[in-house]
C-alpha cells in the first residue's frame, strides 16, 4: 500500500516522515496513529514495520523523524531532548488533525524505549491522546518520584505554550550511541545488545543514523518524570513490556510503578527478548509485539471491519 512524503513544523524546524494511508486512501473519518523512534534512531529502522502492520489493518499512520535526527531538520544535530521531543509529537498530532480524512476524535500515539517514556507524558498534558501503546518504555532505572502540582502545571505549561525554544544548549560533548568497548569508547547505551541492533539496523547507509548524539539542557520544569504526569492520562494505555531488559534506563520495576499510577483503561503485556528482541524484522517476537498492538489499537480506536 506504500506512504506519502510528508513534512511539518516543529520548534522552529521541518520535521519530515512518511503519512500510511489503509487501502482505499484516506477515506472518511479515519483514526490515526502517530509514531516516532527511540533513542537516536531512524524510521526505516523497525519501525516502519510497526506501520505497516497497522495500515494493513485499516489505521492512517504518521511516522516521522524527531528533530535533529534522520530526514528531520533542526539543531545541534544528534542532540536529544524529552522536552523537544514532546512538543514534537504535540505538532505531530496538530499537523494530522488537519488532513482530509483523519477523525481528530481517534488520535493514537506510539513509542518505543525513550519515546516511549515522552510519549506518556504526552498523553498525560494532550486531551487529544485518545489510545497510547509503548513498547519497553525508558521510565528511569530507580523509584518513580512523587510530585508537586506546581511542578505538573509547569510541564503542562511549557508543553502547550507557543514560543519557540529551539535551539537548545548540550549539557556535553556528543558521545557515541553504542559501543563494543566500553572501557576506551563508553557509549548511552551500554548493552552488547544495543550495539548489535543499532549497527544491524543503523549501519545500512540509507537510514541516516548517526553513532552519535548529546543530551540538552531542557526548560526549567519541562522534564518531569512520566510517573508524576500519568495520572492525568485518560486515554487507553498498553504499556509493553519485558521483563528481561536489560537496559538501565528501562527498568520493568519502574516501568510497572508507572503503569499503577494511570487509572484509565489499561492493559500491561509481558514479553521476551529483552529491550531489543521485539525489534528484529522478521522475527516470532516482531510478529507477537506488532500483532498485540494491532488488536489493541483497532479495539480502542473503534475501526469498523469493512475499513480493513
Amino acid at each position: 500500500m506504500g506512504f506519502e512524503a510528508v513534512e511539518f513544523e516543529s520548534e522552529g524546524a521541518t520535521l519530515r516522515g512518511r503519512l500510511y494511508w489503509p487501502s482505499g486512501g484516506g477515506g472518511s473519518s479515519r483514526p490515526m496513529v502517530v509514531m516516532t523512534h527511540g533513542l537516536s534512531a531512524t524510521i526505516g529502522m523497525v519501525s516502519d514495520r510497526y506501520a505497516e502492520v497497522y495500515q494493513a489493518a485499516g489505521l492512517a499512520v504518521l511516522l516521522y523523524d524527531h528533530r535533529n535526527f534522520g530526514a528531520s531538520d533542526g539543531e545541534p544535530r544528534f542532540q536529544l531532548s524529552n522536552f523537544l521531543q514532546m512538543r514534537g509529537y504535540r505538532d505531530a498530532i496538530s499537523f494530522v488533525a488537519t488532513l482530509d480524512g483523519v477523525d481528530p476524535e481517534r488520535i493514537a500515539i506510539w513509542g518505543d524505549s525513550m519515546s516511549g517514556r515522552v510519549a506518556l507524558s504526552v498523553a498525560a498534558v494532550d486531551e487529544r491522546v485518545r489510545v497510547l501503546v509503548v513498547q519497553v518504555p525508558a521510565c528511569g532505572s530507580g523509584p518513580a518520584p512523587e510530585c508537586s502540582d506546581a511542578a505538573l502545571a509547569r510541564a503542562r505549561e511549557l508543553y502547550l505554550d507557543d514560543r519557540v525554544y529551539a535551539p537548545l544548549a548540550d549539557e556535553g560533548e556528543a558521545v557515541p550511541v553504542v559501543s563494543s568497548d566500553q572501557i576506551h569508547a563508553p557509549s548511552i547505551l551500554k548493552p552488547i545488545t544495543a550495539y548489535r541492533w543499532f549497527v544491524d539496523y543503523g549501519g545500512r547507509p540509507e537510514m541516516g543514523w548517526e553513532n552519535q548524539a548529546s543530551r540538552a539542557v531542557d526548560p526549567d520544569g519541562s522534564t518531569v518524570h512520566p510517573g508524576c504526569l500519568v495520572p492525568g492520562i485518560t486515554a487507553a494505555v498498553m504499556m509493553m513490556v519485558s521483563p528481561t531488559d536489560e537496559i538501565l534506563g528501562a527498568s520493568p520495576a519502574v516501568a510497572r510503578e508507572v503503569y499503577e499510577r494511570i487509572s484509565s483503561s489499561k492493559e500491561w503485556v509481558e514479553i521476551a527478548g529483552g529491550h531489543f528482541g521485539l525489534l528484529y524484522y522478521p522475527s516470532e517476537l516482531f510478529d507477537e509485539a506488532s500483532a498485540r498492538q494491532r488488536d489493541f489499537l483497532v479495539r480502542e480506536l473503534s475501526v469498523a471491519e469493512e475499513s480493513r
